[in-house]
């Protein structure tokens, strides 16, 4: 297969009006937002289980392929016929969701564009291998272990003087993590992520057929405020595109993520330094040209790291950003697929912008949700409902996808405590669910 430079992309590009960089593997929601944002650029492959369950209108047939992605042979087969058929040519490549990731990379080597490689994803996806690369590097990150049952996640928990997180070794967010306090709480952690795995089989965001046996990982709590970020790796250099700090859901599940505020570097810690660190946690993962998303804990002035991947973050992060800086994300991310010059807006930290997760507290049938106390608050910006009434709502750990009602992005007063904000706002809305 030949190899197309840059500059022979960009020729393409002008020649033919059908460029398009490829997006892999995304939801019906997200395929609307980039349509929207980036009008006849994308080409989509889709899996028809998702299209099936869409309430978005499907795009033209030109720009999707409706495949099942966890054949690779057939996606690649359907692709190259699609794109013959009408007669695109493929300037980028780029993946919203950690399920595609590897499957973005293989199609990217087959058609020479720029992404990071198969051996880099599975870096990033194996929570236990980039933890492990990280140590060998001196980048600080909680200690890891590889268990298989109770008793070793036990021998961990003493090990490391408790408490400690228990959580399945590939996977994402907060779904099937646990945090233990006592060698008690090992034993049922280990069960829910057992039931939780045989529950999920066939679910791509769990596979772990490029990993050994071991299917779960336990690795020391560390208790700090946890950040989470967007960076540009690319040409040996490296820019922050968002920074903010995570609101956790105080009750369980742990993990749960309340809302995110857009923050300055804490006291204490330099921009260099955090430059440094995650170009080196990156290096260490073989990334080396992406737009990449990093959790991480401030605990005594140092930054420890959580989890790395080569996508740009998702949930309500694209709205909060579009709100408070003027900056597309999504433009940013294909932009960046085709080569394209990027230009960021640096939050300066004089206001506080948030943006918060609407979740259910019970499970049950969806009667009602009165969000009149939203369209009359002066610091509301946007809030997006994704539920309706009649819809069913199942709790974590069976679902974590079904109790998420929507968000809210906010512009907070400067006078009050931002978390008391957010809280109060969220209890402001009336829900309703017949159990």
């Amino acid at each position: 297969m030949i190899t197309i430079t840059k500059s022979m992309r960009m020729l393409l590009q002008a020649m033919n009006p059908r460029s398009k960089v490829l997006v892999v593997g995304t939801t019906s929601d997200y395929v609307e937002l980039i349509r929207q944002s980036c009008p006849d650029l994308a080409l989509f492959i889709t899996d028809p289980v998702i299209r099936n369950k869409a309430s978005e209108a499907a795009p033209d047939p030109a720009e999707e392929i409706l495949c099942k992605l966890h054949d690779y042979h057939q996606v690649r087969t359907a692709l190259v016929r699609h794109v013959e058929k009408w007669n695109i040519v493929l300037e980028g490549i780029t993946c919203f969701d950690c399920e595609s990731l590897e499957l973005a990379a293989r199609l990217a080597s087959d058609y020479s564009l720029p992404y990071p490689s198969v051996k880099s994803v599975r870096n990033c996806r194996d929570k236990f291998m980039s933890k492990m690369l990280w140590h060998q590097n001196n980048i600080p990150s909680p200690a890891v272990t590889l268990i298989n049952s109770y008793t070793e996640a036990a021998e961990f928990f003493l090990q490391v003087g408790g408490p400690c997180v228990i959580k399945p070794r590939i996977g994402s967010g907060s779904e099937l993590v646990f945090r233990c306090d006592t060698v008690k709480d090992c034993e049922i952690a280990v069960l829910h992520i057992e039931k939780g795995l045989r529950e999920r089989q066939g679910n791509r965001l769990f596979s772990n057929t490029f990993v050994d046996s071991s299917v779960m990982i336990a690795e020391e709590f560390i208790s700090g405020e946890e950040y989470s970020c967007d960076f540009i790796i690319q040409n040996g250099t490296i820019d922050i595109i968002r920074l903010t700090r995570k609101i956790h859901y105080s009750q369980s599940p742990f993990g749960t993520i309340r809302g995110y505020v857009l923050e300055d570097l804490p006291d204490g810690i330099e921009h260099r330094e955090v430059l440094e660190i995650l170009y080196r946690a990156a290096s260490a993962l073989g990334i080396t040209e992406a737009v990449c998303m990093v959790d991480f804990l401030v605990r005594n002035k140092e930054i420890v790291l959580l989890e790395m991947t080569p996508r740009p973050g998702g949930d309500c992060i694209p709205y909060l950003l579009q709100k408070a800086l003027h900056l597309d994300t999504i433009k940013l991310t294909l932009d960046f697929a085709r080569s394209y010059p990027i230009s960021l807006n640096n939050y300066k930290g004089h206001t506080p912008y948030a943006g918060l997760r609407l979740h259910a507290k019970q499970s049950g049938v969806l009667k009602k949700i009165n969000t009149f106390s939203l369209d009359s608050d002066r610091r509301v910006l946007e809030f997006n409902i994704l539920k309706k009434p009649g819809d069913f709502i199942r709790m974590p750990p069976d679902d974590y996808e079904s109790w998420l009602l929507g968000h809210v992005i906010m512009k907070a007063d400067t006078t009050t405590n931002i978390e008391e904000q957010c809280n109060d706002l969220i209890n402001r809305i009336e829900v309703e669910i017949d159990s």
